[in-house]
């Protein structure tokens, strides 16, 4: 485990990591901005903890890899308005709708921090577990070399899946921006 700070904002972000990382070969790897809901709740509202658990036993399988476990809770809104979106979302909004009912951006995450990780560690390359395009061009516009997208399909249920359409529309058909913060270097 190694954890790191935000100079700009005091932000705490851990990388798990397991097996060889010193390799050239492309780490098996995943960003995951936390979800207290998913990760430690088990909200069947989200795909977050399972896509966790997945992940985990991925790298576990792989023998190599690393969680970049990001301190972003509700894509970047924080806890409490991330309830306050569950609400309007109990009102029938989407995600989406949601975020920008209560005065926000789609998807406010931040990924410039796994720049720093990933070059402290000495990561070079990674075959990232992901469903969301998007992402892979957020790290790469940090320089960040991704040389597969491995899917990551698990935890649908009926609870969730409102939720998991509007993720994949917006990913799929850019219909709904999604907002990832980007930094220049």
């Amino acid at each position: 485990m190694h954890g790191f700070e935000e100079p700009d904002t005091g932000k705490e972000h851990v990388a798990l990591t397991l097996g060889d990382i010193d390799s050239d070969e492309p780490l098996l790897a995943r960003t995951h901005s936390e979800c207290l809901t998913g990760d430690a709740l088990y909200s069947m509202r989200c795909d977050c903890g399972y896509q966790l658990e997945e992940a985990l036993r991925s790298i576990a399988r792989e023998g190599r890899g690393i969680l970049m476990y990001l301190r972003q809770e509700g894509r970047g809104i924080g806890l409490l308005n991330k309830i306050r979106a569950y609400r309007l979302q109990d009102q029938g909004a989407d995600t989406v709708e949601a975020n920008e009912r209560l005065g926000f951006g789609a998807d406010l995450r931040d990924y410039s921090m796994c720049k720093d990780m990933l070059e402290h560690l000495g990561i070079r390359s990674l075959k990232l577990m992901t469903n969301n395009p998007r992402k892979v061009k957020a790290l790469e516009s940090y320089g960040i070399q991704i040389s597969e997208r491995v899917p990551l399909h698990v935890g649908r249920n009926p609870h969730n899946e409102h939720y998991l359409n509007t993720k994949q529309s917006s990913s799929a058909t850019g219909s709904r921006l999604i907002r990832m913060t980007t930094r220049p270097d």
